[in-house]
């Protein structure tokens, strides 16, 4: 499909089969969505309680928060294959494609600056990923080609997250700072507001050539 995020791990073995084991076992692709927002606020609110925890335990609990965001990608890209490739699409399949979508981005961001100290910046984050989304689907609408590119999209949003996650338990547990952490919040709100003026901008030249 034109309209799918192109994602290389969802051709591989693991990817198929696994979506064929959860459509056989009765999931379904609405299910799947609002489960990845259970573990965006999982991720979220871990982020937060261990920057509040500190040492040890705290680093373990960012990391948890890290391993809470890549099993909420798992969900994102299992939903679409359980739909497409399993045949069981509902009709407001794309309501809850999207919703928990954005919904999640904003508890994660949000955990994120609580954590480093930055809600404001966690906030900005949120709303910049909010706005690329909404480029995006404002595109589709006007009848543009989707516009997944980047530097910052989805998938780059939450790997920096993750790895900013990851090297902030380290250093919290070393020195008890996480400046680590929010310099990769940092990094994901500028990069993400860089993607939404992108996209803004490759519109905007498609729809002076198609209008």
């Amino acid at each position: 499909m034109a309209d799918r995020r192109p994602i290389a791990f969802r051709d591989t073995r693991f990817a198929q089969s696994m979506a064929i084991w959860l459509t056989d076992a009765g999931v379904t692709p609405n299910g799947l969505s609002k489960t990845s927002l259970v573990f965006a606020v999982l991720a979220g609110a871990v982020f937060w309680a261990g920057a509040a925890t500190g040492g040890a335990g705290g680093a373990l609990l960012l990391v948890l928060g890290a391993a809470a965001v890549q099993l909420r990608l798992l969900c994102n890209l299992f939903d679409g294959m359980v739909a497409v490739e399993g045949g069981r699409a509902a009709p407001d399949g794309a309501f809850w494609n999207e919703l928990p979508d954005r919904a999640s981005d904003v508890v994660i961001f949000a955990g994120a600056g609580l954590a480093t100290d930055s809600l404001a910046l966690g906030l900005a984050a949120a709303a910049m990923a909010v706005l690329t989304a909404y480029v995006r689907e404002f595109g589709r609408a006007e009848g543009a080609p989707t516009d997944f590119s980047g530097p910052m999209a989805k998938a780059h949003r939450m790997a920096a997250i993750t790895l900013g996650a990851v090297v902030g338990a380290i250093q919290l547990a070393w020195t008890g700072s996480l400046v680590l952490f929010a310099a990769a919040l940092w990094i994901v709100a500028l990069g993400t507001l860089f993607t939404a003026l992108r996209r803004a901008a490759r519109l905007l030249d498609w729809m002076k050539t198609h209008r």
